[in-house]
């Protein structure tokens, strides 16, 4: 596995509720936030007030070995109730990529939801790179520990896409699991930095 081949996670969950009530709940770019101990807070930018292709989000993120830094997620894939993917940008240049640019992005993150028994499939997914990243710095100081790295990494992203799953889940079906109290307190999750 390397950077270079930009490796990947997803996972899934299966929800007893509409796609559009799930909808609602993953276009909504403030709940990673409330779910995640890495992504610390998101806003919109340029005047978006919600999801729309093209559309702008600045992400605030912190990890224990990273430090803090800034993200910009650009909204590269968007069908209502069936697909919201952003690419993940690094404006401050923090990683050596160069200027920001959606097409060659730190990571691409994507919601994806499917009619399901009554209910919805909800998977997400993200890819990291092809730009520098966190992850490249580290792998340009360790080459021989590339895979790793990489695995470590993806590990972590992977208990981030639980955390998130699952507090959809909560959010969603609140006469099961407590709804957004039982969200709020969802656990550790990577959000949308790379």
């Amino acid at each position: 596995m390397r950077y270079a081949d930009g490796p990947g996670v997803h996972d899934e969950v299966h929800i007893g509720a509409a796609p559009a009530e799930v909808w609602r709940l993953v276009a909504d770019i403030g709940l990673p936030a409330r779910i995640s101990t890495e992504l610390q807070r998101v806003e919109w930018l340029d005047g978006a007030t919600g999801p729309a292709l093209g559309a702008a989000f600045e992400g605030h993120n912190r990890h224990p070995m990273a430090g803090e830094w800034r993200t910009v997620s650009h909204i590269v894939a968007l069908e209502p109730e069936r697909l919201f993917t952003w690419a993940v940008t690094d404006p401050d240049n923090r990683f050596g990529g160069g200027p920001a640019d959606p097409a060659l992005p730190l990571a691409t993150w994507k919601f994806e939801l499917l009619p399901e028994d009554g209910g919805t499939l909800l998977r997400q997914s993200v890819r990291v790179g092809p730009a520098p990243s966190g992850l490249s710095v580290a792998i340009s100081r360790m080459p021989d520990r590339e895979e790793q790295i990489l695995a470590m990494r993806l590990g972590e992203l992977r208990e981030g896409i639980r955390a998130t799953l699952e507090g959809v889940k909560r959010l969603a079906e609140p006469a099961l699991d407590g709804g957004a109290d039982a969200a709020a307190g969802a656990g550790s999750g990577s959000g949308s930095g790379a």
